[in-house]
């Protein structure tokens, strides 16, 4: 049975993500849930383009919470391949109703390149605790998603099979107390809320109050080199430049399965097997193409 449910959360989380170009948008890099009140998301950017982060937000769904989370308003930008950091900024102890709340450390408090004020009543995104949801978000559109959204698992999502996920039969917490590092082999969000969340699958764990990794991320989408001259495959992309209206096709070997074209804004704005470029606007855009082989190129498309 619990093979089964396995496979189950393995195909789950496939089928989730299955129709988003990889490398093609922002995703969560890692999540520290640390002492006192040293909580932390970074945010990845492993597409070719630096990423505006207006209308990004951070959002923290609370015990189980499907609606009303506290929301995290991002700004300014993300260069191509580098990540933002942003978490808890309490600088001062806080005597919040029956026990003090207590300060972040200095030394994680220098890594954040952006956090709240540390007024809980203001804004609590980053006061979770091991058992709330946490969505990066796009103009309400789920970007990625940490945890299950509308659901409770306890003190922490564990690795317990047996109960879901949850710490229902005591499993080993990897949410409450952990820091977790997105596998490099991940290269897109989860954009749909999963039926099961198991953090085993897409993060590796370190201990409690590990800060060394935050403010870089290694990832397989790599910046640059994912403009892919692939030696396993050979296409042309025609016309390109393109005029607007003009129907872009692609001629490959091995057969293209999908393609995919993203924005500077890093929004994927057409997807299927060829692209029609009416309604776009006149610019670079990213196309992301999936071959039947299982291999994946990207390039540029310009539209005149």
């Amino acid at each position: 049975m619990k093979k089964i449910l396995l496979i189950l959360a393995v195909i789950l989380t496939a089928n989730l993500n299955a129709q988003v170009a990889p490398c093609s948008d922002l995703f969560i890099s890692e999540y520290v849930e640390g002492p006192a009140n040293n909580n932390a998301i970074e945010i990845y950017n492993p597409t070719l383009n630096s990423i505006d982060l207006s209308g990004y937000t951070v959002n923290r769904y609370s015990n189980g919470a499907s609606s009303g989370p506290e929301v995290w308003q991002l700004s300014g930008a993300i260069a191509a391949g580098e990540v933002v950091v942003v978490g808890n900024g309490q600088v001062d102890s806080v005597w919040v109703s029956t026990y003090w709340s207590l300060p972040v450390d200095s030394v994680f408090y220098n890594l954040l390149d952006d956090y709240c004020n540390g007024d809980y009543d203001a804004n609590s995104t980053f006061y979770f605790n091991g058992d709330d949801a946490m969505t990066l978000e796009y103009n309400g559109n789920s970007v990625d998603i940490f945890g299950k959204v509308g659901e409770d698992p306890g003190y922490a999502w564990t690795d317990d099979i047996s109960a879901g996920y949850t710490d229902a039969n005591g499993g080993t917490w990897w949410t409450k107390r952990q820091t977790l590092i997105r596998k490099p082999t991940v290269q897109i969000g989860v954009k749909q809320n999963p039926i099961l969340f198991d953090p085993t699958l897409e993060y590796d764990s370190l201990p409690d109050a590990t800060y060394s990794n935050l403010g870089s991320h290694n990832c397989d989408c790599s910046g640059a080199s994912n403009i892919n001259e692939n030696k396993d495959v050979s296409y042309v992309i025609y016309p390109n430049p393109a005029n607007r209206g003009a129907e872009v096709s692609i001629n490959a070997t091995p057969r293209v399965k999908n393609v995919f074209l993203t924005n500077t804004l890093g929004e994927q704005v057409r997807f299927g097997q060829s692209i029609n470029t009416s309604g776009l606007a006149k610019g670079t855009y990213i196309i992301d193409i999936e071959f039947y082989s299982g291999n994946f190129a990207q390039n540029k498309l310009i539209i005149e």
